[in-house]
């Protein structure tokens, strides 16, 4: 992740903060689409698990310029969402989900580069919470 995915992700991120309920919404309905096995791993309050979603999403992404601090609290995260019943391969819909959303959000504004480094910040942060989800200290 180079420092212009960064600045990418934190533009496109604020673009689609002020319809952050509606953008949850819409992950949750294409992941469940998607896999719709994944939707016993959630409570039926899923405005509360959309508010969490996006805040989620908020600090990590506020935090993409300091992975040495943001890197340990994405692996305890891993750890608990192995707790949830997450595996690893939950996390390719929700990566398909969340490139969609951005997408469906944030329309000519989701650029090739945008895409690119959405992908790139996804594949960080879900290869740090599949690896600490096999480590001993996630069992």
């Amino acid at each position: 992740m180079t420092h212009e995915d960064i600045l990418y992700v934190q533009h496109s991120w604020l673009k689609v903060l002020p319809r952050k309920e509606a953008v949850a919404a819409l992950f949750y309905r294409k992941l469940f689409q998607l896999d719709p096995g994944l939707r016993a791993l959630f409570s039926d309050d899923m405005e509360q698990q959309g508010a969490k979603l996006t805040q989620m999403i908020s600090a990590a992404v506020r935090a993409l310029d300091r992975l040495d601090m943001l890197l340990p609290v994405v692996r305890e995260l891993g750890s608990r969402h192995a707790g949830y019943g997450v595996r690893a391969e939950h996390y390719g819909p929700v990566g398909t989900a969340l490139l969609w959303t951005l997408e469906q959000a944030l329309r000519e504004q989701f650029t090739p580069e945008v895409k690119q480094a959405w992908i790139k910040t996804y594949g960080v942060l879900s290869q740090t919470m599949r690896e600490s989800a096999l480590s001993p200290a996630a069992a």
